[in-house]
């Protein structure tokens, strides 16, 4: 096998392996560079409809690329919806992810009935792509219980517009909110909150 073939084959890899993903930016990207890949190894072998074809997906990815990174910090485009803490929908959607939810809270525990929880999905459209669920501790204080995000939009921070642009939370009263302690990864101090010890703090 040639570094020619080893072209072919790689880039016939990567686009399969695009299609695999459920994370939207991450297929784009993926499936973008496949594209390239193929261009280049069909123009070697002068194959030019797949290559004609390759350029036109490169094209179709640079746009929806384009078009999901200006939008990922933009409020037009992301909805943020208070719901009962007990509503139909939410818990709906807490069971379908509720694997993947416990993927990254093992000890998450969602208690709707109790008198002091809030909660907020974060919509794209008609899609729920976030949800930010809150307990009232007390003196204005909004403790988060969680801040999930759904798979297909990850490489995205939708709970930002709850905590940065929506102004809800200090609809309900809350002056400071909390973040759980030991969170991993997280994006918090890209939108305003500071860390005290291991928890990260936004005074609203």
């Amino acid at each position: 096998m040639n570094w020619l073939d080893l072209l072919g084959w790689a880039g016939s890899a990567l686009l399969i392996y695009s299609i695999m993903q459920a994370r939207v930016l991450r297929f784009r990207v993926l499936n973008l560079i496949a594209c390239l890949v193929l261009v280049v190894f069909n123009g070697l072998l002068g194959i030019w409809p797949m290559v004609a074809m390759n350029v036109v997906l490169s094209a179709i990815n640079l746009w929806f690329i384009r078009q999901l990174i200006s939008d990922r910090h933009d409020a037009a485009a992301f909805t943020v919806l208070e719901v009962g803490p007990n509503d139909e929908y939410l818990r709906h959607v807490l069971r379908v992810h509720g694997p993947d939810i416990l993927r990254f809270q093992p000890d998450f525990l969602w208690d709707g009935a109790a008198p002091d929880r809030s909660a907020y999905l974060v919509q794209r459209g008609d899609e729920t792509v976030g949800v930010v669920l809150i307990r009232d501790a007390g003196d204005g204080v909004a403790q988060v219980e969680l801040d999930y995000v759904t798979p297909r939009f990850r490489d995205f921070s939708p709970g930002e517009f709850v905590w940065r642009q929506s102004g809800v939370l200090k609809d309900d009263g809350f002056r400071r909110v909390v973040t759980p302690s030991g969170m991993v990864a997280p994006y918090y101090d890209k939108v305003g909150f500071h860390r005290e010890d291991d928890v990260f703090v936004l005074d609203l």
